[in-house]
């Protein structure tokens, strides 16, 4: 995660100090719009919102694109459960899709599950860990489905030379106190749409309609919610956008070193990347759920076992599991055709690879000998007596 500093808290007193808090009121531009146009430069996008959670980012452009009752959204097997209950948010069901060893979502099993009433995919760059965009992009226009990207656990990294996020028709993401930009909560919706924007716009503040916008792309104006940031986060948001790219990029040295360390040990195997010249997210993957837990055990700091991590699997999403919403009424699984059905082995190839898969911190705080050094440790400390082989 992202470090937070005396930078930060200068930012807030500033702005403390302008007596200016909202994101509207007080005329003049504040933090928020000189973030939103610096963070659309630097991702090379048309279009940022800044909104309150990234949660709050995913409800946002599934609204703005127009996704809702009827409609299924397809939606890994592992991730946080925000990424699900968003469709659900918006009237519409998520459907899972299994990962394959990138721990991203597999191309395959996308193909396997689209229906007739499938929207829109929804992929998730899971832990630094980026999807097969190219394949992803493709399946989508064939089928003419929209793309969603929760960049959430992503924020800054490139996908062959764009950012994650900017890839498909709208983009999420998350400056939660774990992500890689951290203002303690916050988010953004990016887009190069003129009407997605302005319909995000519209749904993340209700009273959007008295702020006398001029260019709403002829969209009329519809009821929303608050999902609105204030100058606060802006000021903060400001201060971490220029930590970003330098951090990415100690990552994607950390990423090197350690991967080369690592990959000495025969007991070892550094999982696959869909990009591993810009790779800023390790793990390595087990021959067998007792050798990844091992190892983890083995290296408590900074090491563990995916599937031991139970708020990001299927599994433990109790509520959507259930198929619960707070009123029977409004439940969008009442009005699903043909009946959703979730079971605890639906995405069983998911399970087996969280199973047997270890997640690695690059570190991203730590000086490049530290690192290496830890990694030289847990390559020392696996098993060399028979080098393993891995079913892809």
């Amino acid at each position: 995660m992202a470090r937070v500093g005396l930078r930060e808290w200068f930012a807030v007193g500033r702005v403390m100090m302008s007596g200016r808090l909202a994101r509207y009121g007080g005329g003049g531009e504040g933090p928020l719009t000189r973030f939103e146009a610096d963070y659309s430069e630097k991702f090379g996008v048309k279009h940022t919102l800044a909104v309150s959670s990234g949660t709050g980012a995913l409800t946002c452009a599934l609204a703005a694109a127009g996704v809702g009752p009827g409609d299924e959204v397809l939606v890994p097997a592992y991730t946080w459960i925000a990424t699900a209950a968003a469709p659900l948010a918006v009237g519409a069901v998520p459907v899972l899709v299994d990962i394959d060893q990138t721990l991203t979502m597999d191309p395959a099993d996308i193909v396997r599950k689209i229906t007739p009433r499938t929207r829109a995919i929804l992929p998730v760059h899971m832990a630094n860990m980026v999807c097969d965009m190219d394949r992803i992009m493709k399946i989508a226009r064939e089928h003419g489905l929209l793309v969603i990207e929760d960049a959430c656990q992503a924020v800054g990294v490139t996908y062959k030379g764009r950012r994650v996020g900017t890839i498909g028709d709208i983009g999420a993401f998350s400056f939660n106190q774990f992500k890689n930009i951290n203002i303690g909560e916050g988010g953004a919706v990016v887009t190069n749409s003129d009407r997605y924007f302005a319909r995000a716009r519209m749904y993340h503040d209700v009273g959007a309609i008295f702020r006398g916008h001029l260019d709403n792309d002829n969209e009329p104006h519809f009821f929303g919610v608050n999902l609105k940031a204030s100058q606060i986060q802006g000021a903060m948001l400001n201060v971490q956008l220029a930590k970003l790219d330098p951090m990415i990029r100690r990552m994607r040295k950390h990423y090197r070193l350690m991967s080369r360390i690592l990959a000495s040990s025969p007991a070892i195997r550094v999982g696959p990347h869909n990009d591993v010249e810009n790779a800023v997210g390790l793990h390595l993957i087990f021959e067998s759920p007792e050798e990844a837990e091992h190892f983890a055990g083995r290296n408590r700091r900074g090491v563990y076992r995916l599937y031991d991590s139970s708020r990001h699997v299927y599994t433990n999403w109790v509520p959507i599991l259930e198929q619960r919403a707070a009123h029977p009424k409004m439940n969008p699984f009442a009005w699903a055709s043909p009946r959703i059905e979730y079971t605890p082995d639906m995405c069983a190839r998911t399970l087996d690879i969280l199973r047997r898969t270890c997640r690695i911190s690059l570190g991203e705080n730590y000086p490049s000998p530290l690192v290496a050094f830890i990694a030289r440790r847990m390559a020392s400390g696996a098993n060399p007596a028979r080098r393993l082989s891995y079913a892809v």
